[in-house]
């Protein structure tokens, strides 16, 4: 069985997951750690725990519900009234409680993983608590993953991204790695859900001793607060220096976005990322029209700027399982 590593988290790499699940892959994702708004933050602040909003994404993607959506939804559910409770997301609280209860956030998530029948297996990308540090090129900087996507830094182009401490690659996680046959990166906030794992301690390095092949999924549209006038290749590029390493593959959207989502982004001065990979030869670039013209809804409840739109999964499944395969 081949052994699928997805690095990313968020509500990107959702649709990757569940491509795969479906079929006889054995699929590990590692997920940043270092979340600072909405639901998660909250929690963060009050239980000292790391935070958990990708990894309660990951075990929603990859929970086993024999064709029902229920599990999946409480995993998802958001509450949008209460004293107290507003806003929170009870997958939030689950683990929050699973970690509290076993005081490790690995033994929640191996808890987590029996509960709720997961199809594969999860890993923080470290155990360390830290914090996102964002350095723009005027030289300015904000701390925490929750800053990074406040709208007065939108358009400004970023330098680099840091930890506030120094944390080490989690044992398993590197494992996963080292023994992966694909690797895939994305899609997902480039600066808060990808390359974020890439910083942490000793990552690189086993990349670079990894045998497997690398594949990146570039976004379809551009982050006001991240990736302002980004085009594939910029994209590419960042990931790749993070990484150390050349991607093997890139997929990379060729379709049109729905007009009537693409108005609702320029609103937010966000743009289709533009295809310049047309004289690329040392990866492999696959075209597709990736993208989904069903519109996300959001809660009410949601404080947190999200993507109103996701690759299609079925055909995204066609294209990744013909180079998987």
């Amino acid at each position: 069985m081949k052994k699928i590593v997805i690095v990313g988290g968020g509500t990107g790499t959702y649709a990757v997951t569940n491509v795969l699940i479906g079929h006889q892959y054995d699929v590990t994702k590692i997920v940043t750690v270092f979340d600072s708004g909405g639901s998660t933050g909250r929690l963060r602040d009050e239980f000292g725990f790391l935070p958990i909003g990708d990894l309660r994404q990951s075990l929603a993607a990859l929970a086993t519900d024999n064709g029902q959506s229920w599990i999946r939804d409480l995993l998802l559910y958001r509450f949008e009234k209460g004293q107290g409770l507003e806003g929170h997301n009870l997958g939030n609280l689950i683990l929050t409680a699973l970690q509290d209860m076993t005081g490790s956030t690995p033994k929640a998530l191996e808890i987590a993983s029996s509960i709720f029948r997961l199809k594969g297996t999860i890993y923080p990308v470290t155990t360390g608590d830290s914090q996102l540090i964002t350095t723009y090129e005027d030289g300015s900087q904000v701390k925490s993953e929750h800053e990074l996507d406040e709208m007065k830094n939108g358009g400004k182009r970023i330098k680099k991204i840091s930890l506030s401490q120094n944390c080490e690659i989690y044992s398993k996680a590197k494992e996963a790695l080292m023994t992966a046959d694909f690797i895939i990166f994305g899609p997902g906030d480039l600066y808060a859900s990808i390359l974020p794992n890439l910083i942490v301690g000793g990552i690189k390095e086993t990349l670079q001793a990894s045998q497997a092949k690398l594949i990146y999924i570039t976004n379809l549209m551009t982050r006001y607060t991240q990736t302002h006038g980004f085009s594939a290749m910029d994209h590419i590029s960042e990931v790749e220096k993070y990484a150390g390493k050349y991607m093997d593959y890139v997929f990379v959207n060729s379709g049109e976005i729905s007009p009537e989502i693409s108005q609702k982004y320029e609103k937010f001065h966000e743009f289709p990322v533009k295809d310049d990979l047309k004289n690329v030869s040392t990866r492999t670039i696959i075209r597709g029209d990736f993208a989904s013209s069903v519109e996300v809804a959001k809660s009410k409840a949601d404080e947190l700027p999200r993507s109103l739109m996701r690759h299609d999964q079925a055909k995204l499944a066609k294209a990744l399982l013909e180079i998987l395969e």
